[in-house]
């Protein structure tokens, strides 16, 4: 498969340590004279971050860190949770701390975590943004037994581009397991060419309608270059790529000119680009029925949505 010179292996970089405030350490009214000035924000009881809320991802991780801190018991992050600590794309953060202990919850549990039994073992286990959670393996296993066959397959995608051996998760194969089948469907599909969650979202919703599987990363040279495609048919030169906001942000107007160019580039080889927004995801089958427009219609004219993606 072609890669696209200079792309990231699948993971973000890990974010800094969150500066946690515990109430164990503090008196009652001075903690509440700082919340009540905005100079803490409330991650769980008896935990607080030194700073206003701001990204729900940073949110989340500074969530993680007040469990973590929090935590009578021993654990390891897991699933969604150990997902963003290993720096996995993700297509919708979880609202909810996910976490292994060894013993069920008591009725005393903090709510926001959800916890799961028992630990997994030492080899499943390691040290992940100094916090301890599941291994990339074991975290995107997990994470495809668990979610959404949409999210499952953006988890999956990340996990192949950085670098996790398809052939480690056959240590995990337990054929009557709950959410082996679903693993298994998503792996069949699964797709390490693709850079990011709104690709892999792209894929899926192809997928799951019927359409011909899309290749990742579609290699075409142009005369002002060899351009790499998001995903899309070379046999058809259908081209599809999804536009975020951030590529236009520093250079609106230099980035626009560029994807003119590049556009006419396209079609000048005869190429059919189509581009793709996140407003374009929202509605249900207009990203699908845009794409059907492009193909042929002895390909399109018979699909079958797929029943084992449709979890």
């Amino acid at each position: 498969m072609p890669r696209r010179p200079g792309s990231s292996s699948g993971l973000r970089p890990p974010a800094a340590p969150p500066r946690l405030v515990l109430a164990r350490d503090h008196r009652d009214e001075h903690l509440a004279r700082l919340v009540a000035d905005g100079s803490l924000t409330r991650l769980h009881r008896g935990a607080y971050l030194l700073a206003p809320a701001g990204d729900p991802q940073d949110l989340l991780l500074a969530r993680i860190a007040a469990a973590h801190h929090l935590a009578r018991t021993e654990h390891c992050f897991s699933h969604t949770s150990a997902a963003l600590l290993h720096g996995l794309g993700m297509w919708r953060l979880p609202s909810d701390v996910e976490v292994y202990q060894a013993h069920a919850p008591s009725s005393r549990a903090r709510s926001g975590v959800v916890r799961h039994t028992p630990l997994p073992p030492a080899d499943d286990r390691a040290v992940v943004a100094g916090l301890p959670a599941t291994t990339l393996a074991r975290t995107a296993w997990d994470c495809m037994t668990t979610l959404p066959a949409a999210d499952a397959l953006v988890i999956a995608d990340a996990a192949l581009r950085a670098g996790v051996d398809p052939t480690a998760w056959d240590a995990y194969a337990r054929p009557r397991a709950r959410g082996h089948a679903r693993a298994r469907a998503i792996l069949a599909v699964a797709d390490d060419g693709a850079e990011s969650a709104p690709e892999s979202i792209c894929r899926y919703r192809l997928l799951r309608a019927g359409f011909p599987p899309p290749e990742t990363q579609i290699r075409i040279p142009t005369r002002l270059g060899t351009f790499y495609g998001d995903l899309g048919w070379s046999r058809w030169r259908v081209v599809i790529e999804y536009d975020g906001r951030i590529k236009y942000a520093d250079r609106p107007t230099e980035s626009l000119v560029a994807e003119k160019r590049r556009h006419d580039a396209l079609v000048e080889e005869g190429w059919r680009p189509i581009r793709v927004t996140k407003e374009d995801l929202r509605v249900r089958g207009a990203f699908e029925a845009r794409v059907a427009r492009h193909l042929p219609a002895a390909v399109t004219s018979d699909l079958r949505r797929r029943g084992e993606l449709a979890w």
